[in-house]
């Protein structure tokens, strides 16, 4: 994981003359007569003699979102381009910003220092833009090509104090990179990354954190009486692990439990996938990923709370001694579950973890995974389904849509329970029908849920994972989504119980 080393300037007048930045990143916007610039880029505009606006409506600009167009700056700054960027229409909100910024260090691959304005418009959002659209993934290539910006002078707004600008800055690169260490995580193909080799990367972040870790093999999960994860787990060579980290903040007064599938390549098992686009099924793990980045975050952030991390890891293959279509399983805490599709298999190890996290008496229980291919069907690849307990489901999705990561409150309905009853077992894995897909996943996670717990689900089926080209500061590959979710949620706890 490479990320833009971050320096904090405290006005564009006083880092223009001696920058050494190659390229100086202004904003623009669609004003009423056509491309205005934005806030932040009067000094680099007035070195160019009031002109910049004329030179990029002459080149065809016009401001819209995520629109990047390079202007030689002629000697006229000591960096050499001017990188205009689209934020669509005026008064810009964060995430116009935030997607803004992502374009810009996209752009600004294979260069060496650059400078950004658009952090006077949205210090965090900046920040946050910069650092993810400047992400890429090249562990595998024998030849990386061009680098990507490698650092990044960063305009203080006009508003607020130096003090209150560093704490921004330092928070929102955390933040950052938290979502780089998921998407490192869900972009490591799935021969290196199977459930031994999960807990051991998570073992190292968390002693790396000051997190306590717990891992169990596949003969303390059986002892232990995890049958879920067992079940699925049991085709594979790559025996399952379930891993606990905690953390425990100053004067923490809430628990908050976190959840993360972790399923680290996902064939369907004997009821096997199509072929086509089955590699996409090295992220069926990004929940887990997630969810270790998040708490990993909170260690470094030193949320006052009290936060545990189940991680339940499994890889989800065909053999003699996969469970099968039919099968019963004993589920941690006693439930048992007829398996009906071995590809719904996501809920069967979220469900053990579900039933452990709350042995722990916790507050809140959030989880997260690539559940069902349905909430794709309902709300396409970029919007998670957030399902749950009633007001902390609303809660969460609030907090997401502020977080640019749109998850979008869905309901639990009650006669979609009757679906999921068996004839063999308390209930079963799928409905018989191909309706409300998401929403029977939910119930039956919610039939695992210690009662009166508010709770929430994210399904990040389509969102973790982007298989189409770059937008904003989304690349292909990992996303890196729920972890700006998750870490916004723990911090409106932290603040307000």
């Amino acid at each position: 994981m490479s990320v833009p080393k971050l320096a904090l300037s405290e006005n564009t007048e006083a880092v223009l003359g001696k920058t050494r930045a190659e390229a100086v990143v202004v904003g623009t916007v669609q004003g009423a007569n056509g491309l205005e610039l934005a806030p932040g880029a009067e000094a680099v505009d007035a070195a160019l003699g009031g002109t910049l606006a004329d030179v990029l409506r002459t080149l065809g600009a016009t401001g819209k979102a995520e629109e990047v167009v390079k202007v030689p700056t002629l000697g006229k700054l000591p960096a050499g381009v001017v990188l205009a960027v689209g934020l669509g229409k005026p008064e810009p909100t964060r995430e116009q910003v935030r997607r803004a910024a992502g374009a810009s260090g996209r752009a600004l691959t294979g260069t060496a220092r650059a400078l950004t304005t658009l952090s006077a418009v949205d210090l965090q959002a900046a920040v946050e833009g910069t650092v993810l659209g400047a992400y890429s993934f090249t562990a595998y290539k024998s030849e990386p090509g061009d680098a990507p910006v490698s650092t990044v002078d960063v305009v203080s707004p006009a508003e607020g104090s130096a003090r209150e600008h560093r704490a921004t800055l330092k928070a929102a690169t955390a933040i950052a990179e938290s979502v780089l260490a998921a998407r490192d995580l869900v972009n490591t193909p799935p021969n290196d990354l199977f459930p031994g080799s999960f807990a051991d990367r998570a073992r190292k972040l968390a002693e790396g954190a000051g997190l306590d870790i717990e891992v169990l093999d596949e003969k303390q999960l059986k002892r232990k009486g995890y049958g879920g994860i067992l079940g699925v787990g049991g085709g594979s060579s790559r025996q399952p692990r379930l891993v606990r980290l905690s953390y425990r903040g100053p004067k923490a007064k809430k628990k908050v439990a976190l959840v993360g599938k972790g399923i680290t390549f996902d064939t369907g098992g004997i009821s096997l996938k199509p072929a086509a686009n089955m590699d996409h099924m090295t992220s069926d793990m990004s929940g887990a990923a997630a969810v270790l980045a998040s708490i990993v975050l909170a260690a470094k952030l030193k949320y006052p709370l009290e936060i545990t991390a189940y991680l339940p890891l499994a890889e989800n293959m065909p053999s003699g001694t996969s469970y099968r279509p039919g099968d019963v399983l004993t589920m941690y805490g006693g439930k048992t579950v007829e398996v009906l599709n071995t590809d719904a298999e996501g809920r069967l190890v979220l469900a053990d973890a579900i039933v452990r996290a709350a042995e722990d008496d916790p507050d809140y229980l959030i989880e997260t995974s690539t559940l069902t291919g349905a909430q794709m069907v309902a709300l396409g690849n970029r919007t998670p389904g957030v399902m749950g307990s009633d007001e902390f489901r609303d809660r969460v999705a609030t907090i997401a849509q502020a977080t640019g990561e749109n998850g979008w409150a869905m309901p639990l309905p009650e006669e979609l329970r009757g679906e999921l009853d068996s004839k063999l077992a308390d209930l079963a894995n799928v409905t018989g029908s191909r309706w409300g897909g998401m929403l029977a996943a939910g119930i039956f996670l919610r039939e695992f849920v210690a009662e009166d717990l508010p709770w929430a689900h994210i399904d990040i089926a389509g969102p973790a994972y982007n298989s189409g080209s770059p937008w904003g500061y989304t690349g292909k590959g990992g996303t890196g989504v729920p972890v700006r979710t998750i870490a916004a949620v723990l911090a409106d706890i932290a603040d307000n119980g």
